[in-house]
């Protein structure tokens, strides 16, 4: 996963825009809408039609919508085939309203509107007394709008204080003002259910609407009707009602009526991402790295790790499972860590390109503790739980993507230690890697790159101590460069060869295994795994972390 250059992130499936003009050769009366033969289509025909255009043509039924195809698609196909009106049930983060705005793009991407109208009026079929007026003055002059797909969408967050007027309507005390009698229907103000007729509405967490305000939606369900206050006018209304809803709302917050739950035609359930890799997935095309300042690159192990991580706390007992641990989180996570691989390697100024490791991982928490939820009795150990999932990843992944023959290889040069044997009595002395055997001071060898050294190489960061054992210790840390990383690995084969493994098999790094970046990312990965898994000891001490044998 990598960007090379800042471009503007793709924007996701959203609520309408402004309206995009209008083709041109329209018809723009009713007479020439009469003349070029269209026909009204209800909206669940219109829906149908399409998605039956897409399933049997083999296209997605949605777009950006990722794990969902042998599940919620399904059954979503089903409900638009049978005309049925959805609610989608599901904890945060599962992408319900994403789906249920990705059904804009199942309408036909324009119909004709009576012009003016507020509620979209069906030219051949008008059901506001407004429209009506228009077509007995006008007949077969009178002007047509087209409506494009993208406005015939309507929203509401519901909120304790949603009223009846917000969604279906009430009297408007300027046309009173103006003149007009309360009994005369063109005094009313539609609410948004009106305004969104020949289209789709939706209520995002249902539950949370008031009792008596779901009991308003009632006829719009059943009688595809609408009723404003004592007026005498019955509205009847082309549109489907999608609504959405956290289980966990039902008894926290509030609660869906039994007869409002009983007038949907299907109640659809989402689910988090079921593998690793769709989440993966879902990560690349939801992380927004574009926007950085230099070039950002993720290795695969570094992404399984953040995806890791998430799926962990899903399976904590720690965890409170019952609002659930967001896909937002594994997409946060992955912006947070490559954010501050960017802040480091701005401060280690002699690095140009943005690779993630391990040492990032620890800006995580402030990212992972706002989507998690710690059960009542552990909040007093929430650190420490956030510390072992991530240690968990790290050693999961850690697992998974170095052999064991090349961990055991690893650990037996740290125990082993380096150099010639007759130094290695001198703490303050070891071999130069371009001359073994040549004993090169640690003062001399931990100076930084500024022309300091004949070779102008990148200062070494391991250094042979205790010569009763013979061991080796590598010191680790934010504000170590790149360039120190590489010079390791010709001091260590075994961690050469292993971190060359490493990032063969890593289909993002391999193409650039050669990167100082990229090789100090699988170094610091192999390190830690092995201190977890417990073959090597750690010592950290601010920023900087130190590793060595047992």
């Amino acid at each position: 996963m990598s960007t090379a250059s800042p471009e503007p992130r793709s924007a996701p499936t959203s609520a309408p825009s402004l309206q995009p003009p209008v083709p041109a050769g329209k018809p723009a009366t009713l007479g020439e809408l009469r003349a070029c033969g269209w026909r009204s289509a209800s909206v669940r025909h219109e829906l149908q039609r399409n998605a039956i255009s897409r399933i049997s043509s083999g296209r997605p039924l949605l777009e950006g919508i990722v794990g969902y195809h042998n599940t919620v698609i399904p059954q979503m196909e089903n409900a638009l085939l049978a005309g049925h009106d959805m609610i989608m049930l599901g904890e945060r983060g599962q992408a319900k309203t994403r789906i249920i705005r990705g059904l804009v793009s199942l309408l036909d991407e324009w119909i004709p509107v009576i012009a003016g109208s507020e509620i979209n009026d069906d030219p051949f079929n008008p059901v506001s007394a407004a429209a009506k007026a228009l077509v007995a003055e006008h007949g077969d002059d009178t002007p047509i709008g087209w409506l494009h797909r993208s406005q015939r969408y309507g929203e509401k967050l519901a909120t304790p204080d949603t009223s009846i007027a917000d969604l279906i309507g009430e009297v408007d005390p300027i046309k009173v003002a103006e003149g007009r009698y309360l009994t005369d229907e063109l005094t009313l103000h539609y609410g948004l259910v009106p305004r969104s007729n020949r289209g789709i509405f939706a209520v995002n967490e249902l539950p949370d609407l008031p009792e008596r305000i779901q009991v308003g939606l009632l006829n719009v369900l059943q009688e595809r009707d609408v009723q404003i206050r004592g007026y005498k006018v019955c509205i009847p209304l082309d549109v489907v009602l999608v609504a959405s809803a956290n289980p966990e709302d039902y008894t926290n917050r509030g609660r869906i009526i039994t007869p409002l739950k009983d007038r949907f035609g299907a109640q659809i359930r989402t689910h988090y991402p079921l593998t690793a890799d769709t989440e993966i997935a879902i990560v690349k095309q939801e992380a927004d790295l574009n926007s950085s300042p230099m070039p950002v690159t993720v290795p695969s192990f570094m992404l399984r790790i953040v995806v890791a991580l998430t799926r962990a706390a899903r399976a904590s007992a720690y965890v409170s499972q019952r609002s659930g641990v967001s896909v937002r989180l594994s997409i946060a996570n992955t912006e947070t860590m490559s954010a501050n691989a960017v802040r480091r390697t701005l401060r280690n100024r002699g690095d140009q390109h943005a690779v993630p490791r391990v040492t990032d991982l620890e800006a995580l928490k402030s990212s992972t503790v706002g989507k998690i939820e710690i059960e009542t009795l552990q909040e007093d150990r929430e650190a420490e739980i956030l510390q072992r999932l991530l240690d968990s990843a790290v050693l999961e992944v850690f697992a998974d993507t170095v052999t064991a023959e090349h961990q055991r290889q690893v650990v037996a040069a740290f125990e082993h230690g380096l150099g010639d044997p007759d130094h290695r009595s001198d703490p303050d002395h070891r071999s130069d890697p371009d001359h073994p055997g040549d004993p090169v001071s640690v003062a001399s060898a931990h100076r930084s790159v500024s022309g300091d050294t004949p070779t102008e190489a990148a200062r070494d960061i391991t250094r042979d101590i205790n010569s009763a054992r013979n061991t080796l210790v590598v010191d680790v840390g934010d504000d170590i460069a790149d360039a120190e990383y590489e010079a390791l690995l010709s001091r260590i084969p075994a961690l050469a060869a292993a971190v060359k493994a490493l990032l063969a098999a890593d289909e993002t790094a391999a193409p650039q295994a050669d990167k100082p970046a990229m090789i100090a990312s699988a170094v610091e990965l192999i390190l830690e795994g092995l201190h977890l898994s417990k073959r090597l000891n750690k010592d950290s001490h601010g920023t900087r972390s130190r590793y060595h044998a047992h």
